[in-house]
């Protein structure tokens, strides 16, 4: 009699079955570095701190809001602000380690894994975002300690927490695909943030604009940060003296959520492509 021998050996395949698994495994990896290099907890929370405490006590006495020189007032209307701006700053996390993953080669050693190839770039993401909620809570605690509350109930309080996290969602991708497009972490540092100090100066984060020219006031209005501002002082109930009859105005937390909803679908799958055409997928 004659043995058959059954090869029982499956094929190993790589698909994007499990792709929302490997984006948590990689997120997951990312995050427990953050113990073990806490100087980059220490100083992702020093930055948006200090601009808290300069802003609040040194531009405060100086920045009238409406008709009244009241300093809690200015605190009030800067919160919002700061809150987007340092959302916004975390383009600068996605983009500077991505950038050293690929000049350590580890995206290399990531080709060789059997994952889906979005999971890298979904899983910084995501760990990113899940840090920067975490430097939104420290931030939270700072301006209700220099005086800074919303006003209009925990739900719409609650909606203003979710919109900036989904604003740093979307900063997250679009930090990814210039990580991904520089050739070092130095680089990626410079690149990831140049460009926002123009987008947030110019929009009405810090100053009112209402005695600006008026070239000022249209670019300032149809920021997208203005938008995510604005919105997020209305859902606050803080003031916001710059309001006009144009849409931005009008409705804040509609184009604020555009906007967010565009960056996602514009940088996200740039991002991937590039990482793909990185891993030479």
């Amino acid at each position: 009699m004659t043995a058959t021998h059954h090869d029982t050996t499956a094929p190993t395949t790589v698909g994007n079955n499990n792709a929302f698994v490997d984006a948590m495994v990689i997120s997951w990896r990312n995050l427990k570095r953050i113990p073990r290099v806490p100087d980059q907890a220490m100083w992702g929370t020093v930055q948006p701190i200090m601009f808290v405490l300069l802003f609040a006590y040194v531009f405060g006495g100086a920045i009238p809001i409406g008709d009244s020189d009241d300093p809690m007032l200015y605190r009030e209307f800067l919160m919002a602000g700061i809150f987007t701006q340092t959302m916004a700053f975390a383009v600068a996390s996605a983009s500077v380690g991505l950038a050293d993953d690929m000049q350590k080669g580890l995206i290399d050693r990531f080709r060789s894994l059997p994952i889906a190839r979005s999971a890298v770039i979904a899983g910084r993401v995501v760990g990113d975002l899940v840090f920067n909620a975490f430097i939104m809570l420290v931030m939270v605690l700072c301006a209700l300690l220099v005086g800074w509350r919303w006003h209009n109930g925990v739900l719409n309080g609650l909606a203003a927490f979710g919109l900036l996290l989904l604003f740093a969602f979307a900063m997250l991708w679009i930090g990814a695909w210039i990580g991904m497009s520089v050739r070092s972490a130095e680089v990626a540092a410079s690149a990831g943030l140049i460009w926002l100090f123009p987008v947030t100066f110019l929009s009405t984060a810090f100053v009112p604009m209402n005695n600006q020219p008026d070239w000022i006031k249209t670019v300032a209005e149809w920021n997208p940060f203005s938008s995510v501002v604005g919105a997020c002082r209305e859902l606050f109930g803080n003031p916001n003296p710059f309001v006009s009859d144009n849409l931005p105005s009008q409705h804040p937390v509609l184009l604020a959520l555009i906007y967010v909803v565009l960056i996602i679908a514009i940088f996200a799958p740039l991002a991937v492509r590039k990482y793909m055409h990185a891993a030479g997928g």
